[in-house]
């Protein structure tokens, strides 16, 4: 595609006074006439030549680029040069909304006898989710300058945007520093442990419940076991991408921080050396990870949240706690984040949490509300509306302290959980756990 140049407009308007004149003088009409077609032809010939500028010019875009909300990353563009000739390119990509950038294209200018030049395109993404750009626009000028080239290059390129853990990190920075005196360090675990190690023989003052009978008989002499601490354990996040997760907290969504939450989890349970895993789940399970390690399997947890939208659906507690009992027969940390406010769908959740309280060790966590306390302890009132979001908030307080012994009941664990502290919170409970034994 051809379009005209500023110069091009410029020498019409230059040439169309002296078209005027030719007709209103006759004398001058030979000379008009000349400049016209003189024009013409010179148009008509930069025109011919400069169909062949964008030969031999490709562009190649990274098939998949991984950025994080809210923070820029440049993407890196591979522009080849066939031909090893200097020309000015203007290059431009149409970038989806959710992707800003500074600039809306970019001059290059491409050497000589240099077939592959790269240039960086910064960007920002504002939402999580996968994208996609398909083309490349490219525009250089004629030989003369009188019009642009215009084209475009096939270059699909998917542009997947996670979470952004940056301020989580900052929050805990301390478990993620291994050096001096800083970081977690290895603490003295009490008790005596679940896993078997070995053998050895009998000392006076083993308790009888540790003597291995069959070995004992085996050799004749008395054999005791001897036990471990559980090092290596498995904790699992369950998030409700269902319709409770959709409510609008200070300018997020709650599944926002469920997922920010579930990733850092993940990396703390790498640093512990468990074993960590997620299920995700709305009108029936929807996403399962086996409890892994490693930095693949990191990227695996990551891959399956970044996609994740709230969903105008009913959460189906019975499907997702049949599920578990099914597929996870190790004892295991399971921490459920989902909306409680909904009475009925807090009593599903009671009614099926049997099904595997007394194998598992279960928190469930939910986001707590500014409005949700006790009427005494508000702040005073100076309207009607407030006196009566107050009570609002009391009853709320009410019923989450009812469901905390409730579920307490069941032995589950309720966590009211601060929207900016909320991975600090659940860290902390983790931690607690892990250093208690309980699991």
């Amino acid at each position: 595609m051809m379009v005209p140049r500023n110069r091009l407009l410029f020498w019409v308007a230059m040439v169309l006074p002296f078209a005027a004149v030719g007709m209103m003088v006759s004398s001058m009409t030979a000379v008009s006439l000349a400049l016209m077609a003189m024009l013409m032809i010179v148009a008509s010939v930069d025109a011919v030549l400069a169909r062949g500028q964008l030969h031999g010019i490709h562009v190649e875009l990274p098939p998949v680029v991984r950025l994080s909300k809210d923070r820029e990353k440049p993407i890196l563009l591979l522009i080849h040069n066939e031909l090893m000739k200097s020309r000015g390119l203007r290059v431009g990509l149409p970038f989806p909304k959710e992707i800003h950038s500074p600039h809306e294209d970019f001059q290059v200018i491409l050497p000589e006898n240099v077939r592959s030049s790269q240039f960086s395109w910064p960007c920002t993404p504002s939402d999580r989710g996968t994208f996609h750009v398909q083309k490349c626009c490219l525009e250089t000028q004629s030989p003369m300058g009188f019009w642009n080239i215009r084209g475009s290059v096939l270059s699909p390129m998917e542009i997947r945007v996670y979470p952004s853990l940056m301020e989580e990190r900052k929050r805990l920075a301390a478990l993620f520093l291994n050096r001096g005196n800083f970081g977690i360090h290895a603490q003295r675990m009490v008790g005596q442990g679940r896993d078997f190690e070995k053998l050895r023989e009998y000392i006076p003052g083993d308790g009888y419940d540790a003597i291995h009978w069959k070995a004992t008989a085996k050799r004749g002499y008395p054999v005791t076991k001897i036990f471990q601490v559980e090092r290596t354990q498995e904790v699992y996040v369950i998030i409700d991408f269902s319709r409770l997760s959709g409510k609008e907290i200070r300018g997020e969504t709650a599944l926002e921080r469920f997922i920010i939450s579930a990733l850092v989890m993940g990396l703390v349970a790498e640093q512990q050396g468990d074993l960590f895993g997620l299920l995700t789940f709305s009108d029936r399970v929807r996403g399962f990870v086996r409890a892994k390690n490693g930095r693949a399997h990191y990227d695996t947890c990551r891959d399956t949240l970044y996609m994740l939208q709230p969903q105008m659906v009913t959460p189906d507690f019975e499907d997702v706690c049949s599920f578990i009992r099914l597929r996870l027969r190790r004892r295991s940390l399971l921490i459920f984040l989902t909306d409680l406010d909904d009475p009925v769908l807090t009593e599903s959740l009671m009614r099926h949490i049997d099904l595997i309280g007394r194998q598992h060790l279960i928190l469930v966590g939910t986001i707590k509300s500014r409005e949700v306390a006790p009427i005494f302890q508000s702040n005073p009132v100076h309207s009607i509306h407030e006196i009566y979001q107050n009570l609002g908030g009391h009853l709320l307080w009410h019923h989450m302290r009812e469901l905390e012994k409730k579920l307490k009941h069941h032995g589950v664990r309720l966590l009211n959980l601060d929207n900016e502290k909320m991975s600090a919170q659940l860290v902390s409970n983790y931690l607690s756990i892990k250093q208690r034994q309980l699991l």
